[in-house]
């Protein structure tokens, strides 16, 4: 391999080849889905599994997210529940759900539990990858641990470089947050690890009653799922919230992100906005994007407005105040 580090790979079906060679191989490889991007490595491969633990800085507590191909691949490392049925049209899709695993999943997957986190992504080259390597991959997000999560692939060149090697290049992410998690490894008992994309109103339509879990994760414990810990996805400048509808003041250098434009803008900040309409969606989607870029640019602090906390404004706000987290 030569010095030039990283090597991205593209959509092209040779390229794509290649990436499932190397995965089969027991190397890591950093690929897009519809959420974040992923640095992925053969999930039942104990030594690949160890490099994503090296390459992001990741506490061996906070479990990995498996991806399959489909339920028949799903019911190869975990237990199905007959609850799944009830969700299973949101796949593939940004729904992880916390079932019991098999045994031949590791526990360098589950961070010693018995229950294991399996997605089946829908971004088209993920599939192609996942249909080629003919193995259920692990892919948490292609970042150092902690930091602002990856949504296009200069973002995991800029945060990884030679640490990981291999980039498949598939554009910006559709949506931005990591994927809902929902914990069903409990008879009777459906649990909101993480909210996401799918929100919370639509599982309790489909499931009955869903216990949102707002307690923030001791570093000292293995987790149920990984987001859950008080401080993730934080860029190193301090960020600071403001309630829906409020102006924060600030001090000079500092920026101010509004989810729409103002007419009137903050005295002695750089302002700026994610949507002219107000759309949460759109904000998601570049919320990662956004710290990242004001975060090279050394504010004393970046302001940043929630949402209302229902639907998509629940998963955004969630991010958010992890990112704030001292």
């Amino acid at each position: 391999m030569d010095s030039a580090l990283p090597h991205f790979l593209t959509s092209a079906p040779a390229d794509l080849a290649q990436a499932a060679a190397l995965l089969r191989e027991g190397e890591c490889v950093a690929l897009p889905t519809e959420t974040v991007y992923g640095l992925a490595a053969d999930a039942l491969n104990e030594k690949a599994l160890a490099q994503i633990f090296t390459i992001k800085g990741r506490p061996l507590l906070d479990p990995l997210i498996v991806h399959v191909l489909d339920l028949a691949a799903l019911a190869e490392v975990a237990e199905p529940d007959a609850r799944l049925a009830k969700i299973s049209h949101l796949w593939p899709g940004p729904l992880t759900v916390v079932l019991r695993r098999k045994p031949c999943i590791p526990n360098l997957v589950t961070a010693g539990k018995a229950t294991v986190a399996i997605r089946l992504p829908a971004h088209p080259l993920f599939r192609e990858v996942l249909r080629l390597t003919g193995r259920p991959l692990a892919a948490p997000s292609a970042n150092p641990f902690g930091y602002v999560s990856p949504t296009q692939a200069s973002h995991v060149r800029d945060s990884l470089a030679e640490r990981c090697p291999w980039i498949v290049d598939g554009g910006d992410c559709e949506h931005g947050l990591e994927s809902t998690i929902l914990d069903l490894s409990t008879p009777g008992r459906a649990r909101l690890l993480r909210p996401g994309p799918l929100t919370i109103e639509l599982l309790r339509t489909l499931l009955g009653d869903v216990e949102v879990v707002t307690r923030a994760s001791s570093h000292q414990f293995a987790q149920d799922a990984p987001g859950m810990l008080e401080r993730h996805y934080s860029p190193a400048t301090k960020v600071v919230l403001f309630a829906p509808g409020t102006t924060p003041e600030v001090e000079d250098d500092a920026a101010v992100v509004f989810i729409k434009r103002r007419p009137t803008s903050p005295l002695g900040a750089e302002v700026f906005n994610f949507s002219e309409t107000g759309s949460v969606a759109e904000a998601a989607h570049h919320l990662f994007a956004l710290l990242r870029q004001l975060d090279q640019r050394h504010y004393t602090s970046i302001h940043v407005e929630l949402a209302e906390a229902v639907g998509l404004g629940l998963a955004y706000n969630d991010r958010l105040t992890r990112a704030a987290a001292r």
